[in-house]
């Protein structure tokens, strides 16, 4: 089929053709980028938090009145929570990954260093804090009890032994294994050494790029205030009926205190990433609304012509066209409209994405994503056509001897 006539007819709607255009080329660059944020943000939620995040959960005690002993309570209520039938492990720990709040500190690989090698997450707990939260030690070995100490604000230095996370002692010694390096917290105190690695732990920030994975176990539990978090772990299947126990045994044994922020390490994963599970949702909207207006202004446009054009439509029928040869006209028109907008969309979409990198710090679109998108348009162009074209088709040779 020649295209002559088809440009032809299209130069005597010039209005119509850009604003179709500019329709078609506005959505294939909104959806592409949509599509890939989309994409971005389901990788992100999916992301491991290097926990075992089925069995566990957390609950916070606040102690109040004058006879109030952080230090005895944490020593009750873990010696209660470890004997409390369906425990695996329970430990206090400062934060936890995705809880978006915490502790960070600088490391050094020398005492001179005016900046620090790394950020890492600090996670101050005792001996059963690996097994509490379900980190796989992959090098090393756990802290042993003699190791532990406590933090208050008075406590100078840092501890002459740490566990890191695998990501972490990859950027202080790549390609070099960190157990036995020593390591400066403060460059100002003694060194820690490094003698044991964790396969994988976040930190509590889910949105902070730089250091997510960057992670230090300290074996320190903090003893500062009337405030602690436990992580206790359940045996598998029972992590509900133990949590509902050890609540209440948590406000049984000690009146002096208050007892909440009982949640599953599954809601608090659900929490840390509600923003953009909404953001997903309303992208999937824009991304639904657009094609469908995209499609129906199609239909209509080509609804349109096809009235328009009802008598030329019969005179063709009348010299001997076809009722494929019609279908195939309106459906080639539609193609060449739509490839219009997609060579500009092509253009807005790619420069779509550089702002968006410039501006929000976002990854490269991948190539494929604009070839699908115009491949899934012209798709969506031809299937909102075929009603009218089908319409067009069955226009009788008889139109033509119509009068105007």
């Amino acid at each position: 089929m020649e295209l002559r006539p088809i440009l032809s007819a299209l130069m005597r709607s010039r209005v119509a053709l850009v604003l179709l255009g500019l329709q078609i080329a506005l959505t294939l660059a909104i959806v592409c980028n949509s599509l890939f944020i989309i994409s971005e943000r389901a990788a992100l939620m999916e992301r491991p938090s290097g926990m075992n995040e089925a069995d566990t959960f957390i609950l916070a005690s606040i102690g109040f009145g004058a006879d109030f002993n952080l230090k005895n309570a944490i020593a009750d209520d873990l010696a209660m929570l470890r004997a409390l039938p369906g425990v695996v492990a329970a430990a206090p720990i400062n934060s936890l990954p995705m809880t978006n709040g915490g502790w960070s500190s600088g490391l050094s690989l020398t005492r001179e260093q005016k900046t620090s090698s790394a950020y890492s997450a600090m996670y101050f707990s005792d001996d059963q804090a690996l097994t509490a939260m379900g980190a796989q030690l992959i090098a090393g070995r756990p802290y042993r009890p003699e190791e532990l100490g406590e933090r208050t604000r008075k406590t100078a230095g840092w501890p002459p032994v740490i566990i890191i996370s695998r990501a972490l002692g990859h950027k202080l010694w790549p390609g070099q294994d960190p157990v036995g390096k020593t390591v400066w917290l403060d460059t100002e105190a003694e060194a820690s050494t490094v003698i044991g690695v964790i396969d994988r732990l976040q930190a509590p920030w889910v949105h902070n790029e730089e250091v997510v994975e960057f992670a230090t176990v300290l074996p320190e539990v903090i003893n500062e205030g009337a405030f602690t978090r436990y992580i206790i772990r359940a045996a598998p299947g029972q992590r509900d009926a133990v949590m509902k126990a050890a609540e209440a045994k948590l406000a049984e044994i000690n009146p002096s205190r208050i007892v909440r922020e009982g949640k599953t390490l599954e809601k608090v994963r659900a929490e840390a990433y509600a923003g953009d599970r909404a953001m997903m949702i309303i992208l999937g909207v824009v991304i639904a609304s657009l094609l469908v207006i995209t499609a129906l202004g199609i239909v209509g446009m080509a609804s349109f012509w096809v009235t328009q054009r009802t008598k030329q439509i019969g005179t063709r029928r009348a010299l001997g066209a076809t009722r494929g040869a019609i279908l195939r006209y309106f459906l080639a028109e539609n193609f060449v409209i739509t490839s219009i907008g997609l060579l500009l969309g092509t253009a807005l979409a790619y420069g779509f994405n550089v702002w968006l990198i410039r501006h929000y710090q976002t990854q490269a679109m991948p190539w494929y994503y604009v070839p699908v998108g115009c491949l899934s348009l012209w798709l969506l162009g031809q299937l909102a056509v075929l009603g009218p074209a089908r319409r067009a088709s069955r226009v009788p040779p008889a139109m033509a001897t119509r009068s105007v």
